[in-house]
């Protein structure tokens, strides 16, 4: 009897594991099904996701749930509308609509250092993917480990920590796009506990960073940070922000004039700022202290602006290009020799003249392409594949801070 018990039990078992490996196999049919409907979804409606997000979060595959995180409403609508049409049984997806309740109603946030970075996961030890300067508003989208989820002005998504950015309500965001406030002009610098530079210093400051301004005395402005810690800052570092946005003129001598003041800086990875930049962050900056933000990497800085033609037969035509070209016009590149004009952009640089351009590789620096130049050495390592013109063209990637919704309100005249 006993051993017709033990027989009994071990069957019992062997059926309660097929049951589980049923139900797994189950949930793992379902899930693969559901991961086709993610990319067919992401496909459509976040086809970047440096500028927005369709994520599938698989949670729970006995009980089949999972969780859909998205910047965009419609994206959601239609994976549900996908979920109806594929039939797919006992599924049970949450789908969580960025900003979420994480940030506890706070829909964007300042950035309170002087470079602020930006990273593909919300980890310390996660690669860099771009930079963000202090005074700069971006969106809060979500919270989660001491990081923030945001969107910059520029559209890029990425996360950055909680200690770098101070949150605000819609009224106090308000409060601070009212407010008067200085950017940054020159290179580098620092703020003081008090007017006096040989005082306590309470932070490093870099070209764009953007506070809120007080009274001026003795060469000094008050200004306010935006987690309200109050300093002085020399006056010839900073200009009235106001006055700064109404004298900006991108003209291709002021772009070039701004680009090569950043001679010399070290190339890195990700960075947007005079402390260290990267070749698409190089370029944005050129921009952005003319008035202009422009998209954030070379791959879709691309597919910005006017198409200038500088190839014949899908290769570089150095006479074609010498005559079409335009100082300020950007110059996008393939590494490697012998790639089509589909080929990957992975470099982009700043056309000064004459066949040469400047650029962050390395350091910032002027390269030709010339043969017979002097400085032709770095262009032998990269393919030039596309040229395009940003300046006076009307393209809803190339915004204006004058009228961009992270610098000034609606309602002011500066937006009309």
């Amino acid at each position: 009897m006993k051993a017709f018990k033990n027989i009994i039990l071990t069957l019992c078992c062997c059926v309660a594991g097929l049951d589980s490996a049923a139900q797994a196999l189950s949930a793992d049919t379902a899930y693969q099904k559901i991961l086709e409907l993610t990319r067919q979804t992401a496909q459509r409606y976040a086809p970047d996701k440096r500028t927005a997000i369709f994520e599938l979060h698989y949670t729970d595959t006995i009980s089949h749930r999972y969780r859909i995180v998205t910047t965009e409403p419609k994206a959601g609508e239609y994976f549900n509308q996908l979920l109806v049409k594929n039939r797919i049984p006992d599924a049970k997806v949450t789908i969580n609509l960025l900003p979420d309740s994480s940030v506890a109603g706070n829909i964007a946030g300042i950035v309170n250092l002087s470079v602020a970075n930006l990273r593909v996961e919300p980890s310390n030890q996660a690669e860099l993917a771009s930079q963000v300067l202090l005074g700069t508003p971006v969106d809060l989208l979500q919270e989660q480990d001491g990081y923030y989820r945001v969107r910059t002005p520029e559209g890029y998504i990425a996360w950055l920590s909680t200690s770098s950015v101070s949150p605000r309500s819609e009224p106090e965001l308000t409060r601070w796009l009212s407010a008067k406030k200085v950017i940054v002009t020159g290179d580098f610098g620092h703020a003081y506990t008090m007017p006096d530079e040989q005082s306590l210093r309470v932070s490093d400051l870099v070209m764009g960073n953007i506070l809120i301004s007080g009274t001026q005395a003795d060469g000094f402005v008050h200004v306010q940070y935006p987690d309200r810690r109050n300093a002085y800052i020399k006056e010839e570092l900073v200009r009235p922000f106001d006055e700064w946005l109404g004298a900006v003129n991108p003209t291709a001598e002021n772009i070039l004039k701004t680009a090569k003041t950043m001679m010399g800086l070290p190339y890195l990875w990700g960075g947007t700022s005079v402390k260290g930049v990267d070749c698409s962050g190089f370029t944005k900056m050129a921009y952005f202290m003319n008035g202009i933000i422009i998209p954030r990497d070379a791959s879709q800085q691309v597919l910005a602006g006017h198409v200038v033609d500088i190839l014949s037969a899908d290769t570089l035509a150095i006479e074609k290009a010498l005559q079409n070209l335009r100082p300020a016009d950007l110059l996008f590149f393939a590494s490697g020799k012998g790639r089509g004009p589909d080929a990957r952009v992975t470099h982009v640089a700043l056309y000064l003249g004459n066949g040469e351009f400047i650029h962050s590789a390395g350091t910032v620096r002027i390269n030709s392409m010339l043969p017979d130049a002097v400085n032709y050495d770095d262009f032998q390592t990269r393919t030039l594949i596309a040229a395009r013109r940003y300046i006076g063209q009307p393209d809803y990637a190339l915004q204006p801070i004058a009228r961009h919704r992270a610098y000034t309100l609606p309602t002011d005249k500066s937006t009309e």
